[in-house]
């Protein structure tokens, strides 16, 4: 996973490190779902949408595990997931949302395997040479002032870069409660970083 480090602050710039994800998708929406359909019988077709979305899912599962390594394991155990699945229309499908639910479901899945609560978890690097010791600190420190639900809204959009709607679908919520969820956690992150609000 390639990234690379930013910190902004005001208006709704994210205040955490938020990341550039080469992997993701500028595909169309028919495209994209024509891979999933032919991943299980082509490995082509599957390594093109490994590339798309390994970025996403890895943020997807971090937000959930808050641990490098078992978001690892769910990038690996999501596109073999995807590799089994028998049902999904290429004509009407969500491609883009399909990958990242079971993604998340992958990511809920290992956190409840592995009994670790992510609120008592020291972040981990997130596994860049060129990220610093004192970045990861400092994510994890604003990062613990979240709950899980506003944790993930802040990593799907901020880092897997979806929009309202993609996550509203993921996590099964109404858009609007997304969206106060993250509105809540920026404050909240804003707030515990010290930064003031360009409205301000």
């Amino acid at each position: 996973m390639t990234a690379d480090t930013n910190f902004s602050a005001g208006g709704d710039s994210v205040i955490f490190a938020t990341f550039a994800q080469n992997s993701r998708s500028a595909e169309p929406v028919g495209e994209v779902n024509r891979l999933i359909a032919e991943c299980s019988s082509s490995k082509e077709s599957l390594c093109k949408l490994y590339e798309m979305f390994k970025g996403s899912v890895f943020a997807v599962a971090f937000g959930i595990t808050a641990d490098y390594h078992l978001s690892e394991d769910c990038v690996t155990e999501t596109f073999i997931r995807l590799t089994q699945v028998k049902k999904f229309s290429h004509t009407k499908g969500d491609g883009k949302g399909f990958i990242l639910t079971i993604a998340r479901n992958v990511a809920l899945e290992l956190r409840r395997r592995y009994k670790r609560e992510t609120s008592d978890i020291v972040l981990q690097s997130y596994g860049e040479a060129e990220q610093t010791v004192e970045d990861s600190i400092y994510i994890n420190q604003l990062l613990k002032y979240l709950n899980d639900k506003q944790r993930q809204v802040v990593i799907m959009k901020c880092c897997a870069e979806l929009t309202f709607k993609e996550i509203a679908k993921i996590m099964k919520a109404p858009e609007t409660t997304i969206k106060s969820r993250y509105k809540r956690a920026i404050a909240i992150l804003q707030e515990k970083a010290g930064v003031t609000s360009e409205k301000d």
